[in-house]
């Protein structure tokens, strides 16, 4: 399960506690147009989000020495990213590898 985080007061930047304590009035809901089927037909639905990546990247738990991950941090934002480039770069020089007998992948 994935918990969606709220927006902060600032990162809005609206005064939460006027548009809370605004009660609607019915003489407001005259200024708004009533729903017909020509307006339902255009509607597009906007998921949002990121767009879906070519190539995934896959989550892997792995344990590395604390210095390590001191190291790479203290390099700024972006670190795990950077990180991820010299993993692959170093990847692609190593000969390919043969699958064993027997060999399961998870």
């Amino acid at each position: 399960m994935t918990a969606k985080k709220t927006a902060s007061h600032r990162s809005l930047k609206s005064d939460l506690a006027r548009v809370d304590a605004h009660k609607v009035k019915s003489g407001e809901y005259d200024e708004l147009p009533e729903l017909n089927e020509e307006m339902l037909t255009r509607a597009q639905v906007n998921k949002g989000g990121r767009p879906v990546s070519a190539h995934p990247r896959k989550l892997l738990s792995l344990r590395l020495p604390a210095e390590v991950i001191e190291r790479w941090k203290a390099t700024g934002p972006g670190w795990q990213t950077r990180m991820a480039e010299r993993l692959e770069a170093t990847a692609s020089n190593l000969p390919p590898q043969r699958a064993r007998a027997g060999a399961t992948h998870r």
